[in-house]
């Protein structure tokens, strides 16, 4: 084995909010690594429960894990920025684990050694376990590495979504250090968005094993995503960002329509659920901001379409003439 000074630094990160409950888990799991040449910083975002005594008391015992406070409380992703600023100079790699989460011990030797092997990967992924259930695609077996240009288009155009979520990924250090903030702060789907930012010169690599434990506690992110579904107008965001490095003007234009179908075929059955006023500004500000603003005749029409499909045969003409007045107030607000 080669002298530890030869093996390269990987530093690992977790921004944390009142953690108590899994942050000792997650510490413990990075503790546990079969690669022994990391150090280990966790960023405290102002937690009024144990956090801080619990991170305080392992890096009291390890030199290799430092604790850092937030001044105030912000954003998550502001906290993921000021975990991946205090990242050590001399680390080649920077590996991401949510204090929710938690890492099988091969994880980084694994992801450490298939970067090593290909030094044009920028980000590697792998798979995830979360309950008993296995997360991500994957790159067709047995590929562990393509070229980072090759993924995005096929994401873009639609293909499986193989970047996976921040604790499964591993970044090189030098594209976390490229820029002030790594993640895009204005977006709850950063981590995503970083592969399509870094992969255009770079190439992807995946580990076909299942190397990280994705929690199944639900934080304040995640519910806000899945109530307004936030993957929606990431969606389109991604397309109108990224698609013109990515696809031809003929391939945007035609994936565009495409998400928007399907985005207004959302709205559509959600004008029948009672959604409220916060709901239908978040959609119609997201599209304004795309350069698609919402178009109320466009939700009617979706809307009377989920009806039809909805009802019986017997119910549909009277369904039809049913008046959308009282199901579109509360977004005209």
């Amino acid at each position: 084995m080669p002298p530890v000074t030869e093996i390269p630094l990987v530093s690992v990160v977790t921004p944390v909010y009142n953690g108590e409950r899994f942050l000792r888990k997650c510490i413990e799991s990075v503790l546990a690594q079969t690669y022994s040449r990391w150090d280990y910083t966790i960023v405290n975002n102002c937690s009024t429960d144990r956090t801080l005594e619990i991170a305080q008391e392992f890096a009291s015992r390890d030199k290799r894990i430092r604790v850092h406070s937030n001044e105030a409380f912000v954003p998550v992703n502001h906290s993921y920025n000021n975990a991946f600023r205090r990242i050590s100079p001399e680390s080649k790699y920077c590996k991401v684990i949510a204090a929710d989460d938690w890492l099988f011990p091969e994880c980084l030797e694994k992801m450490i050694a298939l970067a090593e092997e290909h030094p044009s990967v920028a980000i590697v992924g792998t798979y995830a376990l979360a309950g008993s259930h296995v997360m991500w695609e994957g790159l067709p077996f047995p590929s562990t590495r393509v070229p980072g240009r090759d993924i995005c288009r096929s994401w873009l155009l639609g293909g499986p979504y193989v970047f996976g979520s921040a604790s499964s990924e591993l970044f090189r250090a030098d594209i976390v250090r490229s820029r002030e903030s790594f993640y895009n702060e204005s977006n709850l789907h950063a981590d995503s968005e970083a592969c399509l930012e870094f992969l255009g010169d770079n190439d992807f690599g995946f580990v076909h094993q299942i190397l990280v434990f994705q929690g199944t506690q639900r934080d304040s992110l995640t519910s806000f995503s899945q109530q307004m579904n936030t993957y929606l107008p990431y969606w389109l965001y991604e397309l109108v960002e990224y698609g013109p490095r990515y696809l031809d003007p003929e391939e945007l234009a035609s994936r565009i329509r495409d998400v928007l179908s399907n985005y207004y075929r959302y709205l559509g059955g959600q004008a029948w659920q009672r959604r409220d006023a916060e709901f239908w500004n978040y959609h119609k500000t997201k599209l304004a901001a795309a350069g698609y603003p919402l178009r109320p005749v466009r939700v009617a029409a979706a809307a009377t379409s989920y009806a039809i499909r909805a009802m019986k045969p017997a119910s549909r003409v009277k369904a039809v003439g049913r008046p959308l007045r009282r199901v579109f107030a509360r977004w005209r607000e």
